[in-house]
């Protein structure tokens, strides 16, 4: 049976929380959700509106040449495939990074390090 491993929810909440703080004069929102950005913010058109936050990291073990994840934002449950010469069974970190448009949550990156080395990437939704 293969082991899904999971995200810290609070270490999650709080990166996102962060985030959407940096953009609160910029948007405006209800309960429900941002539905606009503010007519009275001045928007800086230099400014890039993208920001990745960091959203952990978590000890895994390599099994069938892969780590599976499950992931926050309802992006579902994925495995990313190791290199060959990862032997299974080895431990290693799998870090997030929590990819925001406007303070709007969009995407994940997941990198996975063995040995400190990041021996495989990926990005989910819009990164």
């Amino acid at each position: 049976m293969t082991t899904y491993y999971s995200f810290d929810d609070n270490t999650i909440n709080e990166a996102i929380a962060s985030v959407k703080d940096s953009f609160a004069g910029v948007l405006q929102g209800s309960a429900e959700g941002v539905t606009s950005i503010a007519s009275s913010a001045f928007l800086d058109s230099t400014a890039n509106p993208s920001l990745s936050v960091y959203g952990g990291c978590i000890a895994v073990v390599t099994e069938n040449h892969k780590i599976c994840l499950n992931l926050p934002l309802g992006l579902g449950s994925h495995c990313l495939p190791l290199p060959i010469s990862v032997p299974d069974g080895t431990a290693g970190e799998a870090c997030l990074e929590i990819c925001t448009t406007w303070g709007i949550p969009t995407g994940v990156k997941v990198s996975v390090k063995i040995a400190g080395i990041t021996v495989v990437s990926q990005t989910f939704g819009k990164c």
